[in-house]
């Protein structure tokens, strides 16, 4: 008997966690056409599922959709990224403060790992891989307040800022960010919420700092970028 095919929810979310990585690592850069046609024919799936999967990356600020439904990877405007880096340091103040306050033992062991895949991308040079997982560093700590909905803003306004430095910035050697990430989890760690939020809203500031225009090579074709974010 062969296997049953994957439910369409599951093809959808498959396509929607392939885009959105390949955005948050800028292999998909602002502005790249995102034909639902390709999409579809790339990942076995039909218009409609792609369509939502995109309509999810647009809730989230991550593609733009027109109005002929054309989608295509998004580009905020400098006060769009102002207000976002705003916004983010307002959200993770409070995250950090929370996660000192609740800190337990348990939260070691997933931290230092993800601390441990940071290093290991930096080592290597994997830039735009380093800068997603030091993205998802964030994520990872909001999730360890229990609020659901802190989580969810932080996701997203953590997407939009990496969006943002894929606008104005470049990829570039993340050892200053990790020995951030490295001494904020000493201060949670300690319970020092004041030392915390000082680490975390210099660390936001001095990525904001590096959101600086910068030239790049052009997109390569969309199906070999998105053959990388793909599962087989």
């Amino acid at each position: 008997m062969a296997p049953a095919s994957p439910a369409p929810e599951n093809r959808t979310a498959t396509a929607y966690a392939a885009l959105r990585e390949a955005i948050m690592e800028t292999a998909l850069k602002p502005g790249t056409k995102l034909p639902e046609e390709d999409l579809g024919t790339h990942f076995g799936v039909s218009r409609t599922l792609i369509r939502s999967a995109l309509a999810r990356l647009a809730s989230e600020g991550l593609v733009d959709i027109g109005k002929t439904k054309s989608a295509t990877v998004a580009q905020p405007g400098p006060e769009e990224a102002l207000e976002a880096f705003e916004v983010r340091r307002a959200l993770e103040r409070e995250v950090v403060r929370l996660v000192a306050l609740g800190w337990n033992d348990s939260m070691e062991a997933p931290l230092a790992a993800h601390i441990a895949a940071e290093r290991e991308a930096s080592d290597a040079a994997d830039h735009k891989r380093s800068v997603r997982l030091g993205a998802e560093f964030h994520i990872l700590l909001a999730e360890m307040t229990g609020n659901s909905l802190l989580r969810r803003y932080v996701f997203e306004v953590v997407g939009r800022t990496t969006l943002i430095i894929a606008v104005y910035g470049q990829a570039h050697p993340q050892a200053a960010s990790l020995a951030e990430h490295v001494a904020l989890i000493d201060a949670l760690r300690a319970g020092d919420t004041t030392t915390a939020e000082n680490i975390v809203n210099s660390h936001i500031a001095s990525v904001e700092a590096r959101a600086l225009g910068a030239a790049d090579a052009g997109p390569a074709p969309l199906a070999d970028i998105l053959s990388r974010f793909t599962p087989r």
